[in-house]
């Protein structure tokens, strides 16, 4: 759905109650007291109550909006704006675009639905053909860490280590619109405490069908994933070819440390 259409669709809200109430009759709701599926509707308090203990559930109740005081229109265009742009948006930033007086309800709201979106995440696995690789972001150190000496390239604490994995699926004859010679499917990233084997291994099997292909670099923590699924390609990839080779994992990489903060303190 585009902007304009979002806009049509959701104007005031009014649409944004109706639609939220169609989806919780869809899905059903749950008694929080007696566990019950069978409810009346409250039409004058907008409220569902219990057929067996009467008591009231809001559309809001047990949903990520429980609580929250900001207009569900403002959760709406916030739902929007992250799952149909490539680009990532700041709490200032959607603070700004809602004209909202205050910071800090808008950064709850929009730090609840990226936990959501990541938990969604986590119950699904990659499959097909899938590219692998680490990538390294910044770290910030407190006061006391700065003093004690850090070790140097990959393993320095000055740098988070984060595995990613995409779904890197061939496209028939010819390439993607920006010369790429696959298209992308899910995206996971996971940050990892260090680079040995059985960390690696350990991600593979929580994350990846075990029928599909990965394609990684030659590294010594990749050799054992070849009992965990199902192809392993592991080649040499000289530093020129790595856009070729593993064109989605170092795009995502890209991308992730163009928006992101320095993360806090890579050992939690």
């Amino acid at each position: 759905m585009n902007l304009l259409n979002f806009i049509s669709q959701y104007p005031d809200e009014e649409s944004c109650r109706l639609k939220l109430k169609a989806i919780r009759d869809k899905e059903g709701v749950v008694c929080g007291r007696c566990g019950s599926r069978d409810h009346y509707w409250k039409s004058d308090k907008w409220q569902y109550e219990c057929k067996h203990c009467k008591r009231r559930t809001t559309l809001r109740s047990g949903t990520i909006m429980h609580g929250s005081q900001l207009p569900l229109r403002y959760w709406f265009v916030a739902m929007h704006l992250l799952t149909s742009t490539k680009k990532s948006f700041s709490a200032l930033e959607l603070q700004r675009q809602l004209g909202h007086k205050y910071y800090e309800p808008i950064w709850a709201m929009l730090h609840k639905l990226r936990l959501a979106m990541g938990k969604r995440d986590s119950q699904y696995s990659l499959s097909g053909q899938i590219e692998l690789d680490e990538g390294f972001f910044s770290t910030e150190v407190n006061s006391e860490e700065k003093e004690n000496p850090r070790k140097r390239g990959r393993g320095s604490q000055k740098m988070t280590k984060v595995l990613v994995m995409a779904e890197s699926k061939e496209v028939e004859g010819k390439t993607t619109k920006k010369g790429k010679p696959r298209k992308v499917g899910f995206i996971k990233m996971q940050v990892i405490p260090n680079l040995e084997a059985e960390t690696i291994n350990e991600q593979v099997r929580t994350n990846i069908s075990k029928e599909s292909t990965l394609i990684t670099d030659d590294s010594t923590s990749y050799t054992g994933l070849r009992k965990l699924v199902e192809k392993h390609q592991a080649q040499v990839i000289p530093k020129k070819q790595v856009g070729e080779i593993l064109p989605w994992v170092h795009l995502a990489i890209s991308n992730a440390k163009r928006i992101s903060v320095p993360l806090l303190n890579a050992t939690t």
